[in-house]
């Protein structure tokens, strides 16, 4: 009987069934009555008329895609509006987008390090991070979480071009890194910093203009920033953020800039307008670090082991991957939809439920939200 080459997939799939690791789709409706603690609209941005509009109007005007890469016809007018206004309210040089916050990583990475390089990573980076320093050839030392004594040791070890690299705020328990420690190892050992501002922008910062403008780093000569348009900003794609020499380096060597169709013009288009908004309501940044920290103070009150938020990102902690699942089936069950992360996402290995702080979130809904946290705990 000949060989099927994919029988080892049902083997796989017996032991994530198994280990209670099943991951499903869950298409989501249009309209939903569930009280969303789940998704990463921390602005509420995503549905707000001007930026649907603007959306809407980016694609009668420059079509539903962006044709092809962005080195042959996929750059527009309008992409170039929006790196230059992003770049301006973030505080750099110049900036590049990208088809999404992954690629920019990835971009990033594999374009300012490579064989021979040191690429020092933070043990609680994204996905995207670590996916990075795998494909930049570069020799990678993983170094316990936020501790810039263990990145400068690293550092110090190293004879030749490095970087450090870190997430702003860690998207498990929403903690924030120490930007300004981090920066000061990296220049004592001549090593640059790139930091995935993803969930820092549009939060942290003066009008949420991200967490490096937050520890006085944005726009230095040895700083890189990469993040996603699709949090804060509501809307789909990346970009680095960068000195012009930087970015003009990634236009010319970045295979996920080359060899990838450009943004879509609707994504523009409602990124520029989300960022337009958030000039305008620059209060919204600190609506929702005061949601996230009512979500907090509530849980905590209630009992629950909850991280104190530095973002818009709390964690609740469960006693096991099981009951992080059923908990989070529970809450759904009661009308309200929240994340749920657990081993093999979870770099410690603790399960969590993760709330997600909008700005705009009422205070009633905050109540709520506590209220079906509480009462469907684990053991409640």
């Amino acid at each position: 009987m000949p060989f099927a080459p994919f029988d080892w997939i049902d083997d796989e799939a017996r032991r994530r069934a198994d280990t209670g690791l099943v991951r499903t789709l869950r298409p989501r409706p249009a309209e939903s009555e569930l009280l969303d603690l789940a998704s990463n609209d921390y602005l509420g941005l995503t549905r707000h008329p001007e930026v649907t509009d603007a959306a809407a109007d980016a694609a009668r005007r420059w079509g539903a895609g962006a044709t092809g890469s962005r080195l042959v016809t996929g750059s527009t007018v309008l992409h170039a509006e929006l790196e230059q206004e992003l770049a301006d309210f973030c505080g750099f040089e110049a900036a590049l987008v990208l088809s999404s916050g992954y690629a920019a990583n990835l971009a990033a990475l594999t374009a300012l390090t490579g064989r021979g390089a040191l690429i020092v990573s933070d043990a609680g980076n994204h996905a995207s991070i670590v996916d990075g320093c795998r494909l930049s050839r570069a020799e990678t030392a993983v170094v316990p979480h936020a501790d810039p004594d263990a990145v400068r040791k690293t550092l110090h070890a190293h004879a030749g071009r490095a970087l450090a690299v870190t997430d702003s705020v860690f998207s498990v328990d929403g903690d924030a890194a120490p930007l300004g420690a981090l920066a000061e190892a990296c220049r004592e050992e001549g090593a640059a910093l790139l930091v995935d501002d993803a969930h820092g922008l549009g939060v942290l910062g003066e009008g949420g203009r991200g967490a490096l403008a937050a520890a006085g780093l944005a726009g230095a000569e040895d700083v890189v920033a990469t993040l996603t348009l699709s949090k804060s900003l509501g809307s789909q794609g990346g970009a680095v953020l960068g000195p012009a020499r930087v970015i003009d380096h990634l236009v010319n060597t970045a295979r996920t800039f080359i060899f990838d169709t450009g943004l879509a013009p609707a994504a523009v288009g409602a990124a520029l307008g989300s960022l337009r908004l958030l000039r305008r309501e620059p209060e919204r940044a600190g609506r929702a670090r005061s949601v996230a920290t009512a979500l907090y103070d509530q849980l905590a009150e209630a009992g629950l082991t909850a991280v104190r938020p530095d973002a818009a990102v709390v964690s609740v902690r469960a006693p096991s991957a099981d009951a992080a699942v059923r908990w989070a089936a529970d809450c759904r069950a009661a009308g309200m939809a929240v994340g749920c992360f657990r081993p093999p996402s979870v770099p410690d290995g603790i399960s969590r439920l993760r709330l997600t702080a909008r700005a705009d979130l009422t205070d009633e809904q905050i109540a709520t939200a506590v209220t079906i946290v509480r009462r469907t705990a684990p053991g409640a």
